[in-house]
C-alpha cells in the first residue's frame, strides 16, 4: 500500500474527493470550500495524491464564460480503494479506542 501521511488535512481533502459525484464532481476551489482548507493546502495534498497515482485530473471541457476553465480532480480506482481502506481503518481505530476508555 502506499504510504500516505493522514493529516487532518489529507483526511478532509480525500473524504471530500470520495463524496464527489458524476453529477457533482470536485473542483480545486470547490475541494478548498468543502474541506474548509486554503488553496496552500489543498493544491500540495492534490499533487502529494496524484504523484502516488490516488487522483487524476483533467481541465473543464465545456463553456465557462467569464472565467478560466475548472481543473476537476476525480480518485483512480486504486487511490479510492486505498483511502477508502485507511480511512476505515482509522475510524474502527479511534472507536475500539473510544470503547476501551469508556469500559473502566
Amino acid at each position: 500500500m502506499t504510504n500516505i501521511r493522514l493529516t487532518k488535512p489529507t483526511i478532509a481533502v480525500l473524504e471530500t474527493l470520495l463524496s464527489a459525484t458524476d453529477d457533482v464532481p470536485a473542483w480545486g476551489l470547490s475541494i478548498c470550500r468543502d474541506a474548509d482548507l486554503g488553496p496552500g493546502t489543498v493544491y500540495p495534498i492534490l499533487e502529494r495524491l496524484s504523484e502516488r497515482g490516488w487522483v487524476t485530473s483533467h481541465e473543464e471541457t465545456g463553456p465557462h464564460p467569464g472565467r478560466p476553465a475548472r481543473r476537476f480532480y476525480e480518485m483512480t480506482g486504486t487511490g479510492r480503494r486505498q483511502a477508502t481502506e485507511i480511512l476505515e481503518a482509522r475510524r474502527a481505530r479511534r472507536f475500539g479506542l473510544g470503547l476501551a476508555a469508556g469500559a473502566t
